[in-house]
């Protein structure tokens, strides 16, 4: 025979943790050993009734249950989870006997959380048609986790306990509980399905106040007697566990799903980084880093499978190198060699080559360079993905001596330290700056990387107070003045003493994280169906919070007020250039005019727009050929050659996108050619461009040529010219090659790519 008082003779029950924030929905674990969880659950007959239209107890209960293992799970937490059921029809524990512990099951011993276990909840748990006594479970659970954490690390030992209170409850060992739960340190809570403050109209006040603070409006409806008694029992329970903050650990399910509608992020362990602070060549002290802020990643652990088994080894790939010939001749990797493309050339570098250009040191280091004012170091200047954390090696004095002696010095001459850093020997060297940081728990350095001169970018922009219509009035100031004052986020009580963040970024979770998490969840239960909507509470996470929203409504008015817009009506005639430069006369151009001023005075106006343009670029380069010829005193051949150098470029990349480009800066080079009478220019490099065509197999572009009927600009277009219409007609006309066969597109590549190999097509092949 078992009874309660073998729970006090054996110490199953653990009380309340020396930190209050064990790992439990709503809160996280912020130690890093793993945490033994039972989840005990109620699954009585009065859990599964419910009013029309509502939803259950036991099903609430369940999604609370479902939420905190997600986070779990997508955390990678090494903490354990227990399911414990009590009110099934069955019953299976070890402390059951004829008449003690009945109707209650341990459904799952302690494991690291899974999919299974999540599947388990929303399809295996059902409601039961029994009752049982909710201490009674209590003292399983304490007996599952003293039996199964024997030998093993825990930090922690929890009961999480869901439960309406509606089973019959009694109190005679609960002082008996109570004792074995301080002696052995298993903390405990409460998750109902209602408030405790529900009938509360006087007394204890600390639980209401908490729930007027921290707690949605919970419909009220009556509670049964029973449920009051059991409330009573409650209280005394997390009263005496802990007087002060006891109450607090009662939760409603309402609250704790809104708690954990987000997923716990990953928790990562501090990795010491340990170096040697360098100043000079004759003082060093010892020293360890650790990341304070680093941009968070999704884990990559996508895969390929088959879509009919989902397995990942029914698929195989393979990688064959061809050359971009017509045959795709096979080439053996170890034929092959890295090449940088440089221009329109591309130079060999093999791994041995990559291997002496990287830039290599002694070993790790963390070199003081000089120091500077804290003033000098501009807030836009901090960059990289890393802020790191810099403290006196543990353990060692002298150290420790050196390095506060350091930051303090900062500190008070308001300095920073300018140091180099490398992460290890294989890692290229950064500059960074080294704030002093001084706390009344500890003091450190916070290293930030700094910017090298490639990482600068400047641009240059006219002064708004030089325009005298830029200038505000003193109304619009104030107005501004008062919409920045009305849209603080920082919260000031009337005391003035009293502040509270309204908008705290630390706290908020990567919306992408959270929405990655729920689509693979849902996905994981329901492979056939679409994916869910975005859940409101991610679509909030990033608005304005309701207070300032409310608060800047009458300053956002005066704004429009003093700011007013008005609508720019279009004119109904447009009239283009053309239509402004040109004779009034029906007839055409002024036979007294050449032609080319009608486009000179339509480019007047486009050069307005187009801004000062002084070489032929990438992004535009026909405009800008364009733009050159016709300034004064613009060398033609010059500029040519630069519009030349772009189109040999885009012929270089293979790629429709960059052939249309090329055509387009050819198209432009002939018509300028035309009107600025230098046809030769054109003719020659068309001609070049031909041989270069054939000798490069660009059959595909001069296809394009063909069809765009772009050919040498005859006499009858310009009278510099001495090719006749047949002669441009033949000069479109390719060469006559037998079984010609047009080499593969490669639509790939850009100016500035490493490529993998040198004129050769890299193609995967997928075996099923």
């Amino acid at each position: 025979m078992c009874s309660r008082g073998d729970a006090q003779r054996s110490g199953r029950v653990a009380g309340r943790s020396a930190e209050r924030g064990a790992p439990r929905p709503g809160r996280s674990a912020m130690s890093r050993c793993k945490v033994a969880i039972v989840l005990c659950l109620d699954v009585g007959f009065t859990m599964s009734s419910s009013a029309p239209d509502e939803e259950s107890s036991l099903e609430q209960a369940k999604k609370v249950m479902t939420k905190f293992v997600q986070r779990q799970v997508f955390a990678e937490s090494k903490d354990e989870v227990a399911v414990v059921l009590f009110g099934t029809d069955g019953t299976r524990n070890d402390l059951a006997s004829r008449d003690q512990y009945q109707n209650i099951t341990v459904h799952r011993s302690l494991m690291l959380p899974d999919f299974d276990l999540l599947e388990d909840i929303q399809d295996v748990i059902k409601p039961g048609s029994e009752q049982a006594d909710f201490l009674d479970a209590i003292i399983v659970c304490m007996d599952l986790l003293q039996k199964q954490t024997v030998g093993k690390k825990y930090e922690k030992r929890h009961i999480e306990l869901f439960t309406d209170l509606g089973s019959t409850v009694s109190e005679d060992q609960l002082e008996i509980i109570i004792a074995n739960l301080k002696k052995t340190g298993i903390s405990l809570q409460f998750f109902l399905p209602f408030p405790v403050d529900v009938d509360d109209e006087g007394g204890d006040t600390s639980a209401s106040v908490h729930s007027h603070i921290h707690r949605n409006p919970f419909p009220r409806k009556g509670l049964t007697e029973q449920q009051k008694e059991g409330i009573d029992v409650v209280r005394k329970l997390m009263h005496a566990l802990d007087e002060e903050g006891g109450l607090e650990e009662i939760y409603t399910f309402r609250e704790s799903l809104e708690r954990l509608s987000m997923f716990k992020k990953i928790e990562r362990r501090p990795m010491a980084w340990p170096c040697q602070l360098t100043i000079g060549s004759n003082l060093s002290i010892r020293i360890v880093a650790y990341k304070s802020v680093t941009e968070e990643k999704v884990k990559k652990v996508w895969t390929t499978v088959d879509a009919k088994t989902l397995r990942k080894d029914d698929v195989q790939k393979e990688t064959v190198y061809c050359l971009n010939d017509d045959d795709e001749t096979e080439v053996q990797k170890d034929d092959t060699i890295q090449g940088f493309r440089y221009g329109s050339d591309i130079v060999p570098f093999s791994k041995e080559d990559e291997e002496q250009m990287k830039y290599k040191t002694e070993a790790k280091c963390f070199s003081v360079l000089g120091f500077s004012r804290s003033s000098q170091i501009q807030r836009h200047c901090y960059m990289g993905n890393q802020v790191l954390k810099v403290f006196a090696a543990k353990d060692d004095e002298n150290a420790a001596v050196a390095f506060s002696a350091l930051v303090h010095a900062l500190d008070e001459l308001k300095v920073v330290a300018v140091v180099r850093y490398a992460y290890d020997r294989r890692s290229n060297p950064q500059i960074g700056a080294a704030f002093p940081y001084i706390k009344d728990a500890y003091e450190c350095l916070i290293y930030v990387q700094l910017p090298y001169m490639e990482d600068l970018r400047q641009y240059i922009f006219s002064s708004l107070k030089n325009n005298k219509k830029c200038i505000p009035t003193a109304d619009q100031l104030s107005a501004v003045d008062s919409l920045i004052d009305s849209m603080n986020l920082v919260y000031e009580a009337d005391d003035g003493e009293t502040f509270e963040d309204l908008f705290k970024p630390s706290k908020i979770p990567n919306p992408h994280f959270q929405r990655l998490y729920q689509c693979l969840q849902h996905k994981a239960f329901h492979p056939n169906e679409p994916l869910p909507p975005i859940e409101e509470h991610l679509l909030k996470m990033l608005e304005m919070p309701s207070v300032v929203k409310e608060r800047c409504q009458g300053p956002l008015e005066k704004i429009k007020a003093l700011f007013p817009l008005k609508e720019v009506v279009k004119k109904k005639d447009k009239k283009t250039a053309q239509d402004i430069f040109k004779d009034s006369s029906e007839d055409g151009p002024s036979p007294k005019k050449p032609r080319i001023e009608d486009e000179e005075g339509s480019f007047s106006i486009m050069k307005l727009a187009e801004g000062n343009v002084t070489s032929v670029g990438s992004v535009n380069p026909a405009e800008d050929f364009r733009i050159l010829v016709r300034q004064k005193n613009a060398d033609f051949k010059d500029v040519s050659q630069q519009l030349i150098n772009h189109i040999d470029q885009f012929l270089e990349n293979k790629g429709s996108q960059y052939y249309m480009k090329g055509i387009n800066c050819i198209r432009v080079f002939r018509e300028e050619a035309v009107k600025l009478s230098k046809v030769q220019c054109f003719n020659d490099f068309l001609q070049a461009l031909k041989s270069k065509v054939e000798d490069k197999a660009l059959a595909d572009f001069w296809e394009i040529m063909m069809q765009d009927r772009i050919s040498l600009v005859t006499k009858d277009e310009a009278k510099e010219s001495s090719v006749t219409s047949e002669e441009a007609e033949k000069f479109l006309a390719p060469k006559e090659k037998k079984n010609e066969i047009l080499p593969p597109t490669d639509e790939g590549g850009d100016v500035d790519d490493l490529v993998s190999t040198v004129k050769t097509l890299c193609v995967f092949r997928i075996k099923l």
